[in-house]
């Protein structure tokens, strides 16, 4: 690896090291970068726990328990120069042990994690924002028998990279990471390559593998879940064309729990929520770059008091400094199960989002040209949010 001087166009090699030799142990430093990191494996994973010894009659303990987008679970075992030979039994082991967690298990767990490391929050909260799912009970969790097992090491052996290519070969998901420290002067810099399967190869080797053990209670649940919400966005629709709500006149129901349509800046819809236990409007700002939604928030924050009094109620104000999007809300608790109470959630829906486009369409017209341009893209609203 090299660094470039650009004032001299020209290369100087990183030194590259071994975690011994900087006095880097494998807990207190590789684990707790990934934990803190873990798109550093290059996708979204949510650890839910670190040195997990929750089995049965048994003291072992894994080093980190992660859950990714597809709600399987994630057995990842760090090692630092060398991988050993037995890491990859290890976590076979680890992974049999965790196959069996149900979904409160696992949400226990992960609560468990952030009361003891991060300062505690809702598990269930943290879970469905993960998940992008408005109710615990659309998401499964530890599906069948996809748990998937990662591998990261500085040196591997062959016996590891033999049986994890097994593994592959018989469809279970399995990858090696290499991680190799460099110094430049006194900076530490790490490099983590997948190199088991290769990026390009992954697809080809881990295949379209279907997941037949799913539970189909919770599949029929979420079947019966999208047709009641297509039903209620249909009867919602025609109330609001009658009131005259112009931002949803060309919106079509959908099957989702929310609704949106555009606010005349590029990703900061107007929303609507149907949940089985409130109503809410909102307004989105989930544009591609964070700072962009921070910014636009934090303006309209500034004039906070001014935007609650024209809207007429407190409103919610979610910056969620950890996520890319922001929120700006207003809820009413209603029973959404019941059909009768629709036409009330309806007409509440109806009313309250008239009130948030006149509450931001001025600010955000205004702010729009205003905002600083990350992504390179332009804020014209091309109706693109309109889903």
């Amino acid at each position: 690896m090299f660094r470039v001087d650009r004032s001299q166009n020209r290369l100087s090699r990183l030194v590259q090291k071994r975690f011994s030799d900087l006095n880097l142990r494998e807990r207190d430093h590789l684990q707790e970068w990934l934990a803190n990191q873990s798109d550093a494996l290059g996708e979204e994973l949510l650890i839910i726990q670190k040195e997990f010894d929750g089995f049965d009659e048994t003291r072992e303990r894994l080093d980190l328990l992660a859950l990714d987008k597809d709600g399987n679970l994630v057995v990842i075992e760090n090692k630092l120069d060398d991988s050993g030979r037995d890491v990859t039994w290890q976590a076979l082991k680890y992974t049999a042990y965790v196959s069996s967690l149900n979904k409160t298990q696992i949400v226990d767990i992960y609560q468990q994690y952030l009361d003891r490391f991060r300062g505690g929050g809702s598990a269930v909260t943290r879970l469905c924002d993960f998940m992008e799912a408005e109710d615990l009970g659309e998401i499964v969790l530890n599906p069948g028998n996809d748990q998937r097992m990662i591998f990261i090491a500085a040196n591997f052996r062959r016996e590891v990279t033999a049986t994890v290519l097994w593994l592959l070969s018989r469809g279970v998901r399995a990858q090696c990471f290499k991680v190799t420290p460099f110094m430049l002067g006194d900076e530490l810099i790490i490099d983590i390559q997948q190199i088991i399967p290769t990026p390009e190869a992954a697809d080809f080797m881990i295949g379209m593998s279907t997941k037949d053990s799913e539970e189909k209670a919770t599949q029929d649940n979420k079947n019966k879940l999208e047709k009641l919400r297509y039903e209620f966005w249909g009867m919602a629709l025609e109330r609001l064309r009658a009131d005259g709500v112009g931002i949803y006149r060309n919106i079509n129901p959908a099957r989702g729990h929310w609704l949106a349509a555009g606010s005349g800046v590029r990703s900061c819809p107007f929303q609507m929520i149907f949940s089985g236990d409130e109503a809410r409007v909102e307004l989105s700002l989930n544009r591609s770059e964070a700072q962009e939604n921070k910014w636009l928030f934090d303006q309209l924050f500034g004039q906070k008091d001014q935007m609650e009094a024209r809207f007429g109620a407190p409103l919610t104000w979610r910056r969620m400094d950890g996520n890319k999007q922001s929120l700006i809300v207003f809820a009413q608790t209603f029973d959404g199960r019941d059909r009768e109470v629709w036409p009330e959630m309806i007409a509440w829906l109806s009313t309250h989002i008239r009130k948030l486009e006149a509450t931001f369409h001025e600010p955000l017209a205004r702010l729009g040209p205003q905002i600083p341009r990350l992504g390179g893209s332009t804020d014209l609203d091309d109706n693109e949010d309109e889903i």
